[in-house]
């Protein structure tokens, strides 16, 4: 149905944990829908309630791909209006003008462009500018690590590059991200992820930006140890430091956990990211601690799949692609109010069925 015939639907952006994330998510399937919508009290519960600029850029990036009208849409503004046209693949490219997060803007984007109604040959490309390492954000190291992983596993094909890393505060980094559009096949099994398996490698990687390349070895001595001395087989721990390109300086260390599940013929992997950046009050030994301490949670305090960041950005690409279940460590506010707002758009029902303090069986009925 062309959006103009339909209805404006209205969100109230103060709902559940009422941050940015229901400005995201609602421009996502405004455009696959073509459902207008009406945004209220964007952030009312933040510090600088509205709109900041990586959130303004969600809105403009989004205007771009669908040709869509909007009003009210500045910084700092409390409410906007969305009504999509039709998606456009292409190449496109946006630029923040901040440090703010590149990975937002991305996600934002992604469901869309993975269902631009343009042919099966028409890949797209978006290039944004700004900062791939951010705090209270996925960095890109977990979008590669994790999440790109994870959508593959849905048959959604995304290629993502960081051609140069960007930390706040002065942000210039540069990410982009090749696009195939998504076609389900009827003989697609479910997608279920449930059962944890075996544990095959624990990678630990350590990056500086213009610093002092033994604090990415400390790091990492740090964290191994601690992994070590939890009993964790020594053997299956690899360990990577790397000098990372860009302005500014920054550090960042991530543990990707991988484990194996399935029978012989039809074995997968399924992969966790647990991501830090360097804080200057916090020593290298205690980022690797903390680090080894995300990892051994994981490990030891839950036999579920899915850790809590994975687990909400989960939602809407298992939603479009048919629905499916997975376990999880934690269900956030994050993810609670995702749900609710995808059975806005969407009929669908998600279901969380909690199974013990540390797992949730996580549903998606399409």
């Amino acid at each position: 149905m062309p959006a103009s015939t339909k209805k404006a639907l209205k969100i109230d952006g103060s709902t559940g944990e009422g941050g940015g994330q229901i400005i995201r998510t609602a421009l996502s399937l405004s455009m696959l829908t073509g459902t207008p919508i009406e945004i209220i009290n964007i952030r009312a519960g933040r510090a600088k309630p509205g709109l900041m600029r990586q959130h303004l850029v969600c809105v403009q990036a989004s205007q771009e791909l669908s040709n869509a009208a909007v009003t009210g849409a500045q910084l700092g503004s409390t409410t906007f209006s969305f009504k999509p046209n039709a998606i456009q693949s292409g190449d496109y490219t946006f630029d923040i003008g901040s440090a703010g997060s590149t990975s937002l803007v991305l996600q934002t984007l992604l469901p869309a462009l993975l269902f631009a109604n343009t042919g099966l040959a028409a890949q797209s490309t978006v290039t944004i500018k700004g900062g791939t390492h951010n705090p209270l954000a996925s960095t890109t190291d977990f979008l590669t690590g994790a999440f790109v992983p994870a959508l593959a596993k849905l048959g959604m094909h995304v290629d993502l590059e960081l051609q140069q890393v960007g930390f706040a505060p002065i942000g210039g980094g540069t990410v982009k991200a090749t696009i195939t559009p998504f076609l389900r096949r009827a003989n697609t099994l479910p997608f279920t992820l449930t059962e944890r398996g075996e544990l095959v490698n624990i990678a630990l990687v350590a990056s500086v930006l213009n610093l002092d390349y033994d604090i990415c070895k400390r790091e990492l001595a740090s964290a191994q140890a601690s992994l070590v001395e939890s009993g964790i087989d020594k053997t299956l721990i690899t360990t990577h430091s790397r000098k990372l390109q860009g302005i500014g300086e920054g550090n960042t260390c991530y543990a990707q956990v991988t484990h194996q599940f399935g029978k012989t013929s039809t074995q997968q992997y399924h992969q966790e990211m647990f991501t830090l950046l360097g804080e200057k009050r916090s020593s290298a030994e205690n980022m690797g601690n903390r680090l080894a301490g995300l990892v051994k949670r994981y490990l030891f305090n839950t036999d579920a799949l899915v850790d809590e960041y994975l687990t909400d950005q989960l939602l809407l690409p298992l939603t479009l692609s048919g629905g499916g279940a997975f376990s999880s460590r934690m269900i956030s506010g994050h993810t609670e109010t995702q749900a609710w707002l995808i059975e806005q758009f969407l009929p669908v029902e998600i279901q969380f069925d909690v199974l013990n303090d540390d797992k949730t069986l996580v549903k998606v009925i399409a």
